[in-house]
């Protein structure tokens, strides 16, 4: 069965949604964005979240050090890795399991993944504007190209009314949402729920 991640969350609310609905993974995001948190509220948040939810943390370009920190003091399960980072950075983060988003505009961006030696790619859409959370989706055909020997994590505009096809298509370890399952720029439970929903009832 797909996996599914929710990221950005950023209220207790949205921890009390996960627990009820119980996706796989959920993400905090320590970069720039509106969906931002700190170490601080980020321990209140798993402290309320319920055993069995994966954690993982959105970094975007951040010094070792600091990515070290939170994700020791958070004991986070994975680290997502959404900017320039080598894979001499990404080496030293050892003993975590390691996503490192790769942004498509066309096949040329797949050649990205020669670079690197993680335990997933996440594709998401390209956008001039920064590294993620952009809503959009890219052309999903393109992935076809793309010979499969690392776990694929789609993101990138998906949402309630696309992901069936989405997975369908792409056949991914796991998909992953943020903007597609909110109301007014914050998380919503019924969308969240239906987004699940529709993951888990793909075979």
């Amino acid at each position: 069965m797909v996996k599914v991640k929710i990221c950005g969350l950023r209220r207790l609310e949205d921890i009390y949604y996960a627990n009820q609905l119980q996706p796989d993974f959920i993400g905090f995001v320590f970069s720039e964005s509106k969906r931002r948190v700190d170490l601080k509220e980020a321990l209140e948040f798993i402290k309320r979240l319920r055993e069995g939810i994966k954690k993982v943390g959105v970094f975007v370009n951040e010094p070792v050090e600091k990515v070290m920190e939170i994700a020791e003091k958070l004991k986070l399960d994975v680290l997502q890795f959404h900017g320039d980072e080598t894979q001499e950075y990404i080496d030293n983060f050892k003993n975590f399991i390691v996503w490192k988003a790769i942004r498509i505009r066309s096949k040329v961006d797949l050649k990205k993944t020669e670079e690197f030696k993680v335990d997933a790619f996440l594709f998401d859409s390209f956008s001039e504007k920064g590294y993620g959370g952009t809503g959009e989706a890219f052309d999903w055909n393109i992935l076809k190209a793309y010979k499969r020997e690392i776990p694929v994590v789609l993101s990138g505009g998906l949402k309630e009314e696309n992901v069936e096809e989405a997975i369908k298509l792409v056949r991914p370890y796991a998909v992953d949402v943020s903007s597609g399952v909110e109301v007014g720029g914050y998380k919503d439970f019924n969308k969240m729920k239906s987004f699940i929903e529709k993951v888990r009832g793909v075979v």
